[in-house]
């Protein structure tokens, strides 16, 4: 029997407050246990919750970001359950009536786009931390992330494999980092995936039974979580087992999930709104403030970038892998033609990428300036020096030694396009070269390659390499 995959995500965002979702206290990552947690965030008796502003407006930038419907009016509820770091013995969230409703995100999946429905997103503060493995026999719990705002946003049952999964998960994590509404840094628990997965028999409409595989922190281990549950589920009931609804955990030490409870559903929580918070308002004021205060989309950005210089869907992916990027390469093309947007775009993808990852670096901290790039660029498109050359030229920026006219200027290596001059090297290196020149009249292509090689070097490098070959293919033909 062929099987379909039925896959749906709830991921977690932090949204990038100082300050917890209803109480003053900081949710910078990485304090003592404990220090980050005030008497709201503890459920001291007599304590009431405070809505933090710049949590909703981070909401709403979401909603707009994605085409969603912004709720006027939205209420906060209590979801029961207990457990020994929730120290109220419920968490507030939103259920019933959630601020951003709907929606959509656009993923490529080799050549394929796809559009991912959402269902909702909605405001809710995170749970406190237990800790097992400091404690012998014991466990400890730090209630610093208690009362931290995130933002759950849940899709549609939209996905059909692991790949287009992992493809929602990066665009959906470029996405609320381009906007600026969470930080995204998974190894910190910003941003956490929750992936909801079922199989049917392929042409059935009718969902199956679905498992909840819990808190992934990076989209490899989302992949990888979610072939194995794939592979166990078909298992299962090939079979002649059932499935039953289940909250599981990946462990990426055995690259499987274990179950570690039964599947609850809405009505085990007893939902009910929170008495202590009135219900969330927004009004065309506010949100008029927030969508005039929106960046240009990555979307937009990519078809700008397609339009205005060529750029392969490929090359505008690449570039608009966060917004920083994509502001660099703005930086650097500006008022560039099509062949030197093209430059600048194989320029940031290549050298540049692979020099911030050999040192650790983001874009933001490049040693070479988007103004000092495009001073090379135009040094290689105006023919003054050759691509090879270009990477010595490269190097030298990197390691701060001025800008390219200066390295250029200082090292003597302007492109020889004399052609007198070139004509010269050209026969030197022929009349030293009698055998290769044979070879090549004899049909051999390869020693011509040799013979520009050798060309280059008799330049050191600086004869422009396409003058080079017309002189060459000229002098063999006669």
């Amino acid at each position: 029997m062929k099987w379909e995959v039925v896959i749906g995500l709830e991921t977690h965002a932090q949204l990038s407050t100082v300050s917890k979702i209803f109480s003053g206290a900081a949710t910078a990552f990485g304090a003592a246990p404990n220090t980050q947690a005030c008497g709201v965030d503890i459920a001291l008796p007599g304590v009431l919750p405070v809505l933090n502003t710049g949590a909703v407006e981070r909401a709403i930038r979401f909603g707009l970001a994605v085409d969603g419907k912004i709720n006027p009016r939205s209420i906060f509820a209590r979801k029961n359950y207990f457990y020994p770091d929730l120290p109220k013995g419920y968490q507030i969230s939103q259920y019933e009536l959630p601020i951003v409703e709907g929606g959509r995100v656009t993923i490529q999946v080799g050549d394929i786009e796809k559009t991912v429905q959402l269902t909702r997103a909605h405001l809710e503060e995170d749970a406190g931390k237990s800790l097992h493995e400091d404690f012998r026999g014991q466990t400890g719990i730090d209630l610093n992330r208690a009362g931290t705002p995130l933002l759950e946003i849940v899709t549609e049952p939209d996905m059909r494999s692991a790949e287009e999964a992992v493809a929602y998960a990066r665009a959906l994590h470029t996405l609320v980092r381009w906007i600026d509404v969470c930080d995204g840094n998974m190894q910190e628990g910003s941003f956490r995936c929750d992936a909801n997965v079922s199989v049917r028999p392929a042409g059935s409409t009718t969902l199956g039974t679905r498992r909840e595989i819990k808190n992934l922190n990076s989209f490899r281990f989302l992949q990888q979580a979610i072939e194995y549950e794939v592979r166990w589920q078909i298992g299962e009931i090939e079979d002649g087992r059932t499935i039953q609804q289940a909250t599981v955990l990946f462990d990426p030490d055995t690259g499987e999930t274990r179950m570690m409870r039964t599947k609850e559903d809405a009505h085990d929580y007893r939902y009910f709104p929170d008495p202590d918070l009135l219900p969330l308002e927004v009004t065309a004021e506010r949100l008029a403030a927030v969508r005039a205060a929106m960046p240009v989309l990555p979307q937009a950005r990519r078809e700008h970038f397609v339009a205005q210089y060529g750029l392969t869907r490929y090359d505008a992916d690449l570039l608009t892998a966060s917004r920083e990027l994509a502001d660099y390469f703005d930086a650097t093309a500006s008022g560039a033609d099509a062949r030197t947007g093209k430059l600048c775009a194989n320029w940031i993808s290549g050298a540049l990428s692979a020099r911030l990852n050999e040192e650790g670096l983001d874009i933001a901290r490049s040693r070479v300036t988007a103004p000092q790039l495009r001073g090379l660029i135009d040094r290689i498109a105006d023919g003054t020096i050759s691509g090879k050359i270009a990477k010595d030229v490269f190097d030298a920026i990197w390691a701060g030694e001025g800008d390219a006219d200066s390295i250029i200027a200082a090292k003597g290596l302007k492109q020889i396009s004399d052609s007198g001059e070139l004509e010269k090297i050209v026969d030197q290196v022929l009349a030293a070269n009698a055998q290769q020149v044979a070879d090549f009249r004899a049909g051999r292509e390869k020693a011509f390659n040799s013979l520009v090689g050798q060309v280059m070097k008799a330049s050191r490098g600086k004869a422009n390499p396409q003058q080079v070959n017309d002189i060459l293919r000229r002098k063999l033909a006669g």
